[in-house]
């Protein structure tokens, strides 16, 4: 027999058992709004057995662990698909600032009102206009008007580019930031679980939550390889180069000018160049050094061959004072178009005519108003109007894609989260029934004990 005294230990290891199990449902139901917290069971367990004469008798209940409901295969993939999903989302913010950069409008019946479609046919138009009346000053007028405008919009689109690469490059250089302070934070939380797991038979469980969410916010940055170390503690790698060694951060990430101006990413310490596959620094990149870039070299080509163009048939006209060799166009690029400031301040000097002194020649005004559906070998044999609308379809088509692969990794990511919530996510009717169950098993435990001490007061007294 195991006595009153081994009974009234028994049902204090049984009263202490249900009691941190009760804590334990408690804690979930204190973090059931947490998306990062998995959530907890206590596992129990019969304690160590007392031998007595009539054999081995139980000695009742203790607790064996706290553990945490996870799937570490769900975790993985998780991780793994942040990636991709903040590769899309950055390549889908830069293209849609790059589409609103082109300042395109269109009215109720989808013609361009506004942007460089509508200023191109306005320019080609307002030449059209001229060739039939020549000598008119305020078809000139309109002429000149109309090609500020047009030069104006070209700037103000390379300006708008230009300044969406630097602010990505600014994107870029912050989120590297990030990256570097959530691998400090995962290596300490990797040195704290180490220390607090060290020696004892339990996990810690909510360390490994915090580390978990650290490296799915990582992951949203860069994709990364990762692997356990012997501590318990995790490894994080980049293209080889290892970043985070258990409790040690080995290298970080830097963001580098390689020359061109636009920033690149390689590892701080060792100087290797990284090209990880996806995270939004990847789209960052992506969509800097490719749709937008590609974007603005078709707007500067444009631009270059219209100045070309125009140059080439405005300069040996004449104006209507019989005047010649003024260029319509100054500067060479998008960045620097710019009509003539002769032209700008006397629109007679516009060279309409192909002859001195005849007013009324609008050869060189028919010629610049036929550039409109002439193809342009430059641009690909299309004309001016073609390149640039093939160009807003592109990055249209870009974003269109772009758009459609956030749908779909939207589809995977929530059939992922929806796994790990079925599994690690706190419900709270299970909580209330463990509750439940638990307090009548603590209670039923101090029952035990107040009828044991009842007996040991009842022998106590008997020598009375």
């Amino acid at each position: 027999m195991l006595g009153l005294f081994a009974t009234l230990n028994l049902g204090q290891r049984a009263l202490l058992a249900n009691q941190q199990a009760i804590e334990v449902a408690g804690h979930n139901i204190a973090n059931i709004n947490n998306p990062a917290y998995t959530r907890q069971r206590v596992l129990l367990q019969t304690s160590a057995p007392i031998q007595t004469a009539v054999g081995s008798v139980g000695s009742g209940v203790e607790v064996a662990q706290v553990t945490a409901i996870r799937n570490q295969i769900l975790d993985d993939n998780i991780v793994s698909e942040s990636s991709t999903t903040g590769s899309l989302s950055a390549q889908q913010d830069a293209l849609q600032t790059a589409q609103s950069s082109l300042g395109e409008q269109l009215d109720a019946n989808g013609t361009p009102i506004a942007g460089l479609s509508a200023k191109l046919s306005s320019f080609f138009n307002s030449w059209q206009s001229l060739s039939a009346d020549p000598s008119n000053l305020s078809a000139r007028q309109t002429v000149v008007q109309n090609s500020v405008s047009l030069a104006g919009q070209f700037r103000a689109v390379d300006k708008r580019l230009g300044d969406l690469q630097s602010q990505l490059n600014t994107q870029l250089t912050q989120d590297v930031s990030s990256a570097n302070t959530l691998l400090q934070n995962i290596a300490r939380l990797n040195q704290q679980i180490e220390g607090s797991e060290s020696g004892s038979a339990g996990l810690a469980n909510d360390l490994r939550d915090s580390r978990q969410q650290k490296l799915e916010a990582l992951s949203t940055l860069v994709k990364f390889d990762v692997s356990t170390g012997i501590s318990g503690g995790v490894n994080i790698s980049i293209g080889g180069v290892t970043l985070v060694s258990e409790a040690t951060v080995s290298d970080q990430l830097q963001a580098y000018d390689p020359g061109s101006g636009m920033l690149g990413l390689r590892a701080q310490t060792a100087g290797t160049v990284l090209s990880p596959t996806s995270g939004q620094l990847v789209g960052t990149m992506t969509a800097r050094d490719g749709a937008v870039a590609d974007l603005r070299s078709t707007i500067n080509t444009l631009a270059s061959n219209l100045i070309t163009q125009v140059n080439t048939l405005h300069t040996p006209g004449f104006a209507l004072d019989g005047t010649s060799s003024n260029p319509f166009f100054t500067g060479s690029t998008a960045a620097d178009i710019q009509v003539n400031g002769t032209l700008i301040a006397d629109p007679s000097k516009v060279q309409a005519s192909g002859s001195s002194g005849n007013a009324g020649d609008n050869q060189v005004a028919r010629s610049l108003a036929s550039l409109a559906d002439q193809t342009q070998t430059a641009l690909g044999g299309i004309t001016f109007s073609q390149r640039y609308s093939a160009a807003v379809s592109g990055i249209g088509s870009s974003l269109s894609s772009v758009t459609q692969g956030i749908a779909d990794q939207k589809s995977v990511t929530d059939l992922l989260g929806t796994q790990r919530s079925s599994m690690s996510g706190v419900s709270m009717d299970e909580e209330l029934s463990d509750l439940t169950r638990y307090q009548k098993a603590y209670e039923a435990s101090a029952r035990l004990m107040s009828t044991v001490a009842t007996m040991l007061d009842t022998v106590i007294n008997l020598g009375r």
